[in-house]
């Protein structure tokens, strides 16, 4: 269990990266066209924040079940995230398909 509480920790930190330099990696990573495929929801700060998120709530949801070997109160975490993820997913479907009707504009 300590390798799953280790994950979920390590996906905080990451999340936490990823919000700290968020408009570097808007500009050189997410902003760019892949192959043929347009630049989507995730060039645009709300959208980056919406992924940034769901890498939080996986994590968090990893952190809950980890610790929950140690102290049963803490699968509380893991509901929270698992809460997180659903309605940041349908945040993020919903905000590729706006993007993908606006570009077919």
């Amino acid at each position: 269990m300590i390798v799953v509480v280790g994950l979920g920790a390590a996906l905080l930190l990451v999340s936490l990266g990823l919000a700290i330099r968020a408009k570097d990696v808007i500009n050189r990573v997410t902003s760019r066209s892949l192959g043929t495929l347009a630049p989507g929801f995730a060039s645009t700060p709300w959208g980056y924040a919406v992924y940034v998120g769901l890498v939080q709530s996986i994590g968090l949801a990893v952190l809950g079940l980890g610790l929950s070997a140690f102290r049963p109160s803490t699968i509380t975490l893991f509901w929270i995230g698992l809460g997180e993820f659903v309605g940041l997913s349908i945040a993020a479907i919903a905000g590729e398909v706006r993007t993908y009707r606006a570009l077919k504009r």
